[in-house]
């Protein structure tokens, strides 16, 4: 500010040094006909990982010019488990709790994408109880709602959306207690058992899974009824973190992230495994490659997801939850408790692990986030020679930094939350 003759006081201006009131500095002389030159100095700030919205396991280094990002470095590996080298020390069996926590929030997919693979190597993928597919499909599906809830609410809150927060999970509480009545547990499960699963659908499953899916899509609406004309949401998701088409596939996206893109592929449509061709639903997809795209998408599958549990518990045929074979089947904890052929049939599947012939096998399933793979080696041992996965969150985050160029600082929140990256499957 400055003082006149008269006494008044004249707030500063920056322009005021340009327009000559205040002498420039010779670094700067050189801009004063043109303002929009000025030099600006770039910083480096580190996000994450001790970051709540990196989720404790990225980094992000950002060049920045002012609030806007110029580059970045962002770099995964900070909750690396080393799941892969793990299950070369376990038995087939073992591994079930393993890759529950990979994406620990929908854990029941991971269950059925490993069971599956080592389903494939062994040659059984037609041999598996009808009444197991389904009940595979049905958890399944509740998994993948209670993710894209999860995904969903969490990036309302960190926008500043604390009521919608409450809202989603307490939706997703319903999802969490049918998955408990039918496992025992609520976030990881080791549920799936190489041949079928390890217990049937309690007596009044379908009934309390029908009050419950309405309760759910009453709170599903009740959400998108307090954000979709929302000034302040439409503002930080539409048009921002886009990515186009062709890099989505360069990068090997799949999931609702290549859905948001307008490619419609997902696995259980285009390579149909266990018995989705049985029931009749949609892909949804978007064209904008935003965040906005990505959150439309997410909540159309909810629905679409509702639908599959729907028909599959009007189809679902009675029969066994796994097949009938001692060398393949882990035995039920009862027969392991009362009976001496159960007891030694438990401890050599755990002990030694089921003899799967020597090969190579690679299966892929239709996860939350996108295609989950298992690509496994055997020796001929009861444990694999090699386990690999090939998670969906690694490939989408690996294009984060073209997602975030251009954007300001706050924008990466909403777009690496839109893109739901799931630490334990990144870094496994």
């Amino acid at each position: 500010m400055s003082l006149d003759s008269t006494g008044t006081v004249t707030p500063y201006s920056p322009s005021d040094e340009l327009a000559g009131t205040i002498p420039l500095p010779p670094s700067l002389a050189a801009y004063a006909d043109e303002p929009e030159r000025l030099p600006t100095d770039e910083v480096i700030v580190n996000m994450g990982p001790s970051h709540p919205a990196m989720h404790g396991t990225v980094r992000i280094v950002a060049r920045l010019d002012g609030e806007l990002i110029k580059d970045a470095d962002v770099q995964v590996g900070y909750l690396h488990r080393g799941f892969e080298k793990e299950c070369e020390a376990a038995t087939y069996t073992q591994i079930f709790p393993y890759v529950d926590r990979l994406n620990y929030v929908s854990a029941m997919l991971n269950n059925v994408g490993y069971a599956m693979a080592v389903e494939k190597l062994l040659g059984i993928t037609d041999r598996i109880p009808e009444r197991a597919e389904y009940i595979r499909v049905i958890v399944g599906e509740l998994s993948r709602i209670s993710d894209h809830l999860t995904c969903i609410v969490a990036s309302l809150a960190e926008l500043g959306g604390l009521t919608t927060f409450f809202w989603g999970n307490r939706a997703r509480e319903h999802v969490w207690e049918l998955l408990e009545d039918v496992s025992g547990a609520r976030l990881t499960y080791s549920y799936c058992r190489i041949g079928g699963v390890a217990w049937d659908l309690t007596p009044d499953f379908a009934d309390k899974a029908r009050v419950k899916l309405t309760k759910i899509a009453d709170y599903v609406a009740d959400v998108r009824k307090l954000v979709e004309r929302n000034r302040i949401f439409l503002d930080r998701m539409e048009g921002v973190g886009v990515i186009s088409k062709e890099d989505a596939i360069s990068y090997g996206f799949t999931g609702p992230c290549l859905r948001a893109c307008g490619v419609a592929y997902d696995v259980r449509k285009d390579h149909p495994y266990s018995v989705y061709d049985h029931f009749d639903f949609d892909v949804p997809i978007a064209h904008g490659g935003d965040n906005l795209a990505r959150y439309l998408v997410r909540i159309e599958e909810i629905y679409q997801s509702m639908s599959i549990i729907e028909q599959a518990l009007a189809q679902i045929p009675p029969g066994p939850i796994i097949m009938d074979d001692p060398a393949i089947a882990l035995p039920a904890k009862r027969e392991v408790y009362n009976t001496i052929e159960g007891m030694i049939a438990h401890f050599k599947h755990i002990m030694e692990g089921i003899r799967v012939p020597p090969g190579e096998a690679y299966s892929y399933t239709e996860a939350a986030n996108g295609e989950l793979g298992f690509f496994i080696v055997s020796d001929g041992t009861g444990r694999p020679y090699k386990c690999r996965c090939r998670p969906p969150c690694f490939y989408i985050t690996s294009a984060l930094r073209d997602m975030i160029l251009g954007a300001n600082v706050a924008d990466v929140v909403p777009i690496f939350g839109s893109i739901n990256m799931i630490g334990g499957e990144c870094d496994r």
